[in-house]
C-alpha cells in the first residue's frame, strides 16, 4: 500500500514514515501543498497535514477530494474542533490531532477497509466483527459484547483496536506499547501483562489473548464458538502451544 504524507515538519514525517514502513507501507513524502497536488505517481492513502507552508491544508484537501476518491487522513497539531468538522466536510475520511503513535497504522487500515468496493446491493460498512459475540466500532470507538456494550478505558480500548487488526498476527510488546502509548514511551512493559489482564476478563470467551512464551508479546485469537456459550477448550489465558 502506498501512502502520500503531507507534512513539512521533517523530523515528524521521517519519524511516520519509519512506523509506516515497519507495518509494510510505501511511503512517498512532500513537505508542501504544491508537491501535494502535482504529485502525480499513484497513491493508495493521503496523510494530510494542515499546517503546510505554502497553502492551507484544507484547500489542499479540497482540491485532492475534488479529483479522486482515495482516501484522506488528517493529521494536525490544530486542536480546533471547527478545523476537524470543515476537514471532514470537505472530504476527509479521518482526522487525527499530533502527537500521534504508530497505533495511526490501525487507522489507515480501518479507513481503507472502509474504502473499499462494495457491491451495489451490500449493507453500508458498518462494525468490525470477530467471530459471533464480539463487534468493534473503530469510527464511533466503541465495542460491544453479545449486543451489549463494553466499557473500555482508552487504553483498553487502544490496545483492543490494535490487537484484532491482525487476529492471529504476533505483536510484540515493543509494537503493543508504541501503538497504545506513543513511539517514545521507556520503561518496563509489565505494566502491559495488567491491562491484557483486564481485557481478558472483559472480553472473556468472545477473544483470546495469548502470551507468547518467553515474554516476547501477544497473539489475539478470535473464539468461533456460539454466541453465549463462553470461552473454549485453553480458554482466555489457558496454556497452549507455543504460550504461557
Amino acid at each position: 500500500m502506498r501512502v502520500l504524507l503531507v507534512e513539512d515538519d521533517e523530523p515528524v514525517a521521517e519519524s511516520l514514515r519509519r512506523g509506516l514502513l515497519r507495518y509494510g507501507f510505501e511511503v512517498e513524502w512532500v513537505s508542501t501543498g504544491g508537491a501535494a497536488l502535482s504529485y502525480e505517481e499513484p497513491y493508495d492513502v493521503v496523510l494530510l497535514d494542515l499546517g503546510l507552508p505554502d497553502t492551507d491544508g484544507l484547500d489542499v484537501c479540497k482540491a485532492l477530494r475534488g479529483r479522486s476518491d482515495v482516501p484522506i487522513i488528517v493529521i494536525s497539531a490544530r486542536s480546533d474542533e471547527t478545523d476537524r468538522v470543515v476537514g471532514l466536510e470537505l472530504g476527509a475520511d479521518d482526522y487525527v490531532s499530533k502527537p500521534f503513535g504508530v497505533r495511526e497504522v490501525a487507522r489507515i487500515r480501518a479507513v481503507m477497509r472502509r474504502m473499499q468496493p462494495r457491491a451495489a446491493d451490500a449493507p453500508p460498512a458498518g462494525p468490525d466483527r470477530y467471530g459471533p459475540r464480539l463487534t468493534v466500532d473503530r469510527k464511533a470507538a466503541r465495542v460491544h459484547l453479545d449486543g451489549t456494550e463494553v466499557g473500555l478505558a482508552p487504553k483498553e480500548y487502544d490496545r483492543l483496536s490494535f490487537l484484532t487488526e491482525e487476529p492471529g498476527a504476533l505483536m510484540s510488546r515493543e509494537q503493543i506499547m508504541e501503538a497504545v502509548w506513543d513511539a517514545n514511551w521507556f520503561g518496563p512493559t509489565k505494566t502491559l501483562d495488567v491491562h491484557v489482564a483486564a481485557l481478558r476478563r472483559k472480553l472473556a470467551g468472545a477473544i483470546t489473548i495469548e502470551a507468547v512464551r518467553g515474554g516476547v508479546g501477544f497473539r489475539l485469537i478470535v473464539d468461533e464458538g456460539e454466541s453465549g456459550s463462553g470461552s473454549r477448550s485453553g480458554g482466555i489465558g489457558g496454556s497452549g502451544g507455543g504460550v504461557s
